[in-house]
């Protein structure tokens, strides 16, 4: 077991020994706010870009729905005629070829796996860097007509200015022990969310349940879940040039409700994704492996018998592996076996109308103007 899946159980047991770093959560605490008043008062220096740039992200560590807000807010904006792009840290891709344009085609080992599932669900210009104003500067020069860029996760990035802020909340995961890191699992203090712009990403079913008023203000979010897709014929669509139609086995049919089923998640809080197979009716044996978690077609073979089902986010680098795998020598009748069981459970976001609201204030506030009708 890694440090990550070890940390992250304990945060979410809330573990007494935990306590025994809080010394260590001081000393990080202390090290942020100097960092931060650097920042502030210009000791260190920050980047403003050209066009206005909106952050999306959070508080927290792991998972908290950041990617699919992002895949809906270019989606909306897109449909509104907005030229907007992305950038990203490119986690989990190679930072030794960055600053890098993100392309349908790109490998996830490259640019990182959000990054190739943004790209491929909205068709979004985006680049990726550690460095952000680097990130901003290629997407710029690769298309100079974009009228704002969304930043993945750059809360913390105080080097880049910022004209709006959201800051996404997991409201079922909530907060542990509200400590920072390492004691808990807050990147920066709850006080960050005094007057901040906060999403609660918010169970389905709580916010079909909260009518109220002061509930229809809040701005909120939650995960529908669609349908389940075939992994491999997914692959062929990427490329169909790689795939010919004698390699594509016989198509299955998707596991059904009260189906035990292999649930295999690489992201930041994988019970959310069991948790929502176990909505759908499905007899899950979860198996949770950390953020980011390079996969291998060998490792997946261990999960032998029920349907495999897995994220978008992890499909991405399984479907990189498939058309790796296939185009140097014919699947083996053991990996065609596999791939006829591996599916994905794509997730939507869902918003409030105030979301939408918001963004169109927010946006009408820096001269963009959006028809949210």
């Amino acid at each position: 077991m890694s440090i990550e899946t070890t940390m992250t159980r304990a945060w979410q047991r809330q573990a007494a020994w935990l306590w025994l770093l809080l010394p260590v959560s001081w000393l990080y605490g202390f090290i942020t706010m100097i960092r931060w008043q650097a920042y502030k008062i210009g000791l260190l220096s920050s980047y403003r870009a050209p066009i206005p740039v909106m952050v999306i992200g959070n508080i927290t560590v792991g998972g908290s729905g950041k990617t699919p807000l992002i895949i809906e807010l270019v989606t909306h904006l897109h449909k509104q005629g907005l030229k907007v792009g992305v950038i990203s840290r490119g986690y989990g891709g190679d930072s030794s070829q960055m600053p890098a344009l993100v392309y349908a085609d790109s490998l996830p080992s490259i640019v990182g796996d959000e990054p190739s599932l943004i790209v491929n669900t909205t068709g979004a210009a985006m680049a990726v860097c550690p460095n952000r104003k680097q990130a901003i500067t290629t997407l710029l020069n690769a298309y100079p007509d974009l009228q704002l860029i969304i930043a993945d996760d750059g809360l913390q990035h105080y080097a880049l200015q910022r004209d709006i802020e959201w800051i996404v909340v997991d409201a079922s995961r909530g907060f542990g022990n509200k400590q920072l890191l390492p004691t808990g699992f807050l990147r920066e203090p709850m006080s960050r969310l005094q007057g901040a712009n906060v999403v609660y990403h918010e169970k389905a079913e709580m916010v079909a349940t909260d009518n109220n008023q002061a509930q229809a203000k809040r701005l909120t979010m939650h995960l529908q879940a669609d349908k389940l897709q075939l992994l491999w014929s997914s692959a062929a669509e990427i490329d169909g040039s790689n795939v010919t139609a004698e390699k594509i086995p016989m198509l299955p049919m998707p596991p059904t409700s009260n189906s035990r089923v292999h649930a295999v998640s690489g992201i930041g809080y994988p019970q959310r994704f069991f948790d929502t197979l176990l909505s759908l009716g499905f007899d899950v044996i979860g198996h949770a492996y950390p953020d980011h978690y390079d996969f291998s077609l060998h490792e997946l073979l261990q999960y032998s018998e029920q349907p495999i089902i897995v994220t978008s986010k992890d499909a991405v680098k399984i479907r990189a592996l498939l058309l790796d795998a296939i185009s140097r020598q014919p699947l083996s009748k053991e990996y065609q076996e596999l791939v006829s069981r591996l599916w994905v459970l794509p997730v939507t976001a869902v918003l409030s109308d105030s979301c939408y609201d918001s963004l169109q204030q927010q946006l009408k506030a820096l001269d963009i103007d959006i028809n949210n009708g």
